[in-house]
This record gives structure tokens, sequence and C-alpha cells, in this order.
């Protein structure tokens, strides 16, 4: 590809479409697979020990990490798709000021919550539905992860969202690629070879927050660099010049995608309640399932975020047949990746839960095979969710592109609160395990419909 086409203006403008999403998507989709490595990683290891209860308390703490998730698309999706619209609108110095405020706000949000965590983490663990044999393992995860931890990821994840919406795509997935990585080195090294046994939570932890740190600092030094030539900063003195209107606009996204986030974190922490409330073994087996089954949920999201640009930028600019060619051609795209899961997870669920528990390491391998179980009938039961699953993540994505942040919102508490939690709790109580499982298709099913609806109101609306 010619050099000019890598132009922002080009790739927002101009390049074909299914070609513009290649350049968006697939440095994206890939950074997105590689930090899910990053992340699933820890479980990896965790599960070569063959103890289910380091596999569970490393399942309670996922809630916390994804709420730091949460957290950072305030000023990352909500920064991030309000200085695309901005460079669509002509306004470049106010995307440099908005980016600026995005930076500041990222900063002082992370460590507000580190200082919260870690001042209240056992209480919000015990509420998690720790017990005597998993509460010292999480301890031990979230302090390093999400209380040391928490600047680092945050602000990796803020500056990715940003230079991805200015055209850095590339440079942005090559940072949190870059730390996952680093993480799938370090975490051998420190579970089984620095560490004596029976650290080795302690030691995926410390591999983590490194791997993290690494991360953040080379997306400062891209996110500097990147700044010669797109409307980015770092400037307090600057973030404080933005304009009401805009930081309105960014919060009017930010915090719907914060929620929505946050509400997804809620169902799950909900669905490891209820998990919890069977046995630890039921927990560990979902823990399992949630790790396995967000493979093809990485590569649809990475799809969504290398279009969310794209999409911003048209709808600002003007050129709605473009925009709409982005939405279809994504969707279309995303459609067919949950159908490819739906067939795999079918046919191979037991071998993909079994890399995440070591049945031979076990000191008891009845429990492993339980687990095992458990795992394997939730991801092919869950599994089938995929296609309308993907519906959501898309239909969200583009209302926050186009800056639809009420909208958003309220599918966000529709899909949540009112859909799966109480399907959830219904069928959990009729059909134990299995109903268990069973709510997510459903829900999302329902959701997607909503989710339709919602979108083709927004896009039948003049700019």
């Amino acid at each position: 590809m010619r050099a000019a086409a890598k132009d922002k203006k080009e790739i927002f403008e101009n390049l074909p479409v299914p070609k513009a999403l290649l350049v968006m998507a697939v440095p994206t989709v890939i950074s997105q697979l590689i930090n899910l490595i990053y992340n699933m990683v820890d479980a990896y290891f965790i599960g070569r020990t063959g103890n289910s209860y380091m596999m569970a308390a490393t399942t309670l703490t996922l809630a916390l990490v994804m709420m730091n998730v949460a957290l950072s698309n305030i000023f990352g999706i909500g920064g991030g798709s309000l200085v695309a619209r901005l460079m669509g609108a002509g306004r470049e110095e106010e995307a440099r000021r908005i980016s600026a405020y995005s930076f500041r706000g990222a900063v002082l949000l992370a460590l507000g919550y580190a200082l919260l965590i870690g001042l209240f983490t056992r209480p919000v663990l015990d509420f998690l539905g720790a017990s005597e044999n998993t509460r010292a393992y999480a301890v031990q995860y979230t302090q390093l992860v999400l209380v040391l931890g928490s600047l680092p990821n945050q602000l990796a994840a803020v500056l990715a969202h940003l230079l991805r919406n200015t055209g850095h795509s590339a440079k942005a997935s090559l940072g949190l690629s870059g730390g996952g990585i680093l993480n799938m080195i370090l975490d051998p090294l420190f579970m089984f070879v620095i560490l004596p046994p029976g650290y080795e939570v302690v030691g995926a932890a410390l591999a983590t927050l490194l791997s993290n740190l690494a991360a953040c600092l080379y997306l400062l030094l891209t996110y500097r660099k990147a700044a010669a030539s797109a409307p980015l900063s770092m400037s307090f003195r600057l973030a404080g010049l933005s304009e009401k209107g805009s930081r309105r606009q960014l919060f009017a996204v930010g915090v719907p995608s914060a929620i929505l986030t946050g509400l997804f974190d809620a169902a799950n922490i909900s669905a490891n309640k209820i998990a919890a409330a069977h046995s630890d073994l039921v927990l560990a087996g979902l823990g399992i399932t949630l790790k396995v089954e967000r493979v093809p949920n990485a590569i649809c999201i990475g799809l969504c975020q290398g279009a969310m640009p794209i999409i911003a930028y048209n709808y600002a600019s003007g050129d709605r047949a473009r925009m709409k060619k982005t939405i279809d051609t994504a969707r279309l795209w995303g459609l067919i990746v949950a159908a490819c899961a739906i067939v795999f997870f079918q046919l191979f669920a037991e071998p993909a839960t079994r890399l995440f528990l070591n049945q031979k390491q076990a000191a008891d391998a009845a429990q492993a095979v339980t687990t095992i179980g458990f795992a394997a009938m939730f991801l092919r039961i869950r599994c089938l969710a995929s296609p309308v699953q993907f519906i959501n993540y898309h239909s969200s994505f583009c209302l926050q592109a186009m800056g639809k942040g009420k909208e958003t919102m309220i599918h966000s508490i529709v899909r949540e609160l009112l859909l799966y939690i109480p399907f959830m709790i219904a069928l959990d109580k009729l059909f134990g395990e299995k109903g268990l499982a069973a709510a997510l298709p459903a829900a999302e099913a329902l959701s997607a419909v909503f989710a339709l609806f919602l979108l083709g109101r927004a896009l039948r609306k003049k700019r």
C-alpha cells in the first residue's frame, strides 16, 4: 500500500472501506488477541499448578480488573471518539485540548481507584464471593495488579485509544501487544523459577504489573512523538483550556461506555456469586469458560474498535454513505467470526478448557475432572450467544462513535440489568448450572433486537 494511503485523512476519507477497515482493524484485532493472551496467560500458568482454588481466586479478581477497564473507557472511548469527531469537523486544536484533558483525567481516576481498592481489598473480595480457600490468593493478586498496577494499566488503555482515534492504530497496538508478549515471558519465570512453590499467584501478579509498566512507558513515548503531527497532548495546562461543551460531549459518551463495561462486570459478579453458591469448583469452571470465550470476543471487539474512528470521523464530516458502509462491512465480518466460534467450541470444548487446568498436576484429580466438566458444559451453551453478542458490541460501538451516549447507556441497562441478571437468577433456580449458562444466549438475543432498533433509529436521524 502506498505511503500516502496511510495518511489518516486518506484512510478516513478516501481509501475503499474494506481496505480502510483492514488498516485500522487488523492491528487492533492483533492487539486485542495479544492483550487477551496477556490477561489469560496468568490463568494458563496458574492452571499448570492444578490448584482449583488459585483458579477460583483469579476468577474473583477478574471483576475488579474489568472495573479498571470500565474506568479507562471514560477518557479512552469518550475522549478518543470525540477527538476523531473533532478532526472530522476540522477542529484539530480543540481535539488537541481534549486529548490533554483525557490524559489528565485518566491519571487522576486511576490513582483514585487504586486508593479505594487498597483501602477496602478484603471487604470487596468477600463481597465478590471469596472463601477461606480463595481469599489469600485473591488478596495477593489484587494488591499487586490493581493497587500498584492501576495507573499504568488505565493510562496505557487511554493512550492507546487516543492514538488509535488519530490514525495511529498500529502504534497503539504495538504498545499493548508488547506488554502481552513480555507478560508471557515473565509469568513462568516468576511463578516457577524465582519464587518458591505456593507463590504462583504472586508470581503471576508481579509479571502482570511489570508488563503493564513496560506497555505504559512505551505508549507514553509513542504518544509524545505522535503529538508532533497529530492533535495529541499531555499538557495539564492545555487540558484546562478545553471547551465546556466538548467536555460534556466526552462524558456523554465516556460515562455510558464505562457504565456499559461496569454493568457487564456486575453481570459477571452475579454469575460468579451464583456459581460460588453451588461450589468453588463450579466457580472455577465458569472462570475457565470466561477466559476461553474471550478469544472470539477479542476479535469482535478489536474489529469494532478499528471501525469506530472511521465511523466517528465520517459522522462528523457528513459522509453518511461511507459511515454506513463501514458499519455494514464490520457487522458482516463480525458475524462470520461469531459463527466460526460456535462451530469450534461445540467440537473442541473439552480440549480448550483443559488448557487452563492441568489434571495431571492436580493434587485432587477428581476435583480437576469435575472442574473441567463444568467448564466444557458452560462453554458449549454460552458460545451459542456469539452472533447476537457481537450485534450488541457492534451496535454499542457505533452509537458511541456517533456520540449517542444516552442510547448506549439505555442499551447497557436493558442488556445487563433488565435481561441478563434476572435471567441468570431465574434460570439457575429452574435448571441449575445449565440454566446459569443458558442465561447468556437468551438475554443477548433479546438485547440484540433492542440494539438494532436503537442503531437504526440513530442512523435515520439527521446529524
